[in-house]
């Protein structure tokens, strides 16, 4: 349609006009961007704000202060207590496992929806169950060469009862834990 109307007022238009056509038929399918860079479905176009990588479908999440100085112990609290334990407790059942921080490998998992530790419990989510579950996962880790973890407590999660008995039950059969509490 586009096409048709420019053809027709070129034919019948003066000179101006034919100009005018001449100038938008020039820039108008040029490839670039002559305003800010558009986003569909945060797909970017054409460039970043910075102009270095061309077509990039997601950006980085930036700062909100560039000159934050992070401290020696924020980059290597990774390196120096590889190890993190993680403890999920349901009304169902329980779970731990004991992560790798930097590769994000599990090295030793334990919860009581196994087939041999559900066998042997006569219940999954009591205080018992926490407990075989702290030795179990010791065991496992052992075999993994892993001695030290650290845990820190999700935000809703306090430390007592059968997160406590998960952990001391770890410490008892042999793996040191670091316990962090804000």
């Amino acid at each position: 349609m586009l096409k048709r109307v420019c053809s027709m007022s070129y034919t019948h238009g003066s000179e101006k006009t034919k100009l005018c056509f001449q100038a938008i038929t020039r820039h108008f399918h040029s490839g670039q961007p002559h305003s800010a860079a558009r986003s569909f479905f945060g797909v970017e176009d054409f460039l970043d704000d910075d102009n270095s990588r061309p077509y990039t479908y997601q950006k980085e999440k930036k700062s909100k202060n560039p000159n934050k100085h992070i401290s020696f112990k924020q980059r290597t609290i990774a390196y120096m207590e590889p190890f993190t334990l993680d403890v999920f407790i349901s009304r169902r059942f329980v779970s731990a496992s004991l992560t790798h921080r930097v590769t994000s490998k599990q090295v030793a998992v334990a919860g009581t929806n196994s087939k041999d530790i559900k066998a042997a419990l006569k219940s999954r989510s009591d205080i018992p169950a926490c407990l075989a579950i702290g030795k179990i996962l010791s065991e496992r880790a052992i075999e993994a060469d892993v001695f030290t973890a650290s845990y820190t407590p999700r935000e809703r999660d306090k430390f007592e009862g059968k997160i406590r008995a998960v952990v001391q039950s770890l410490i008892d059969n042999g793996i040191d834990v670091k316990i962090y509490l804000d």
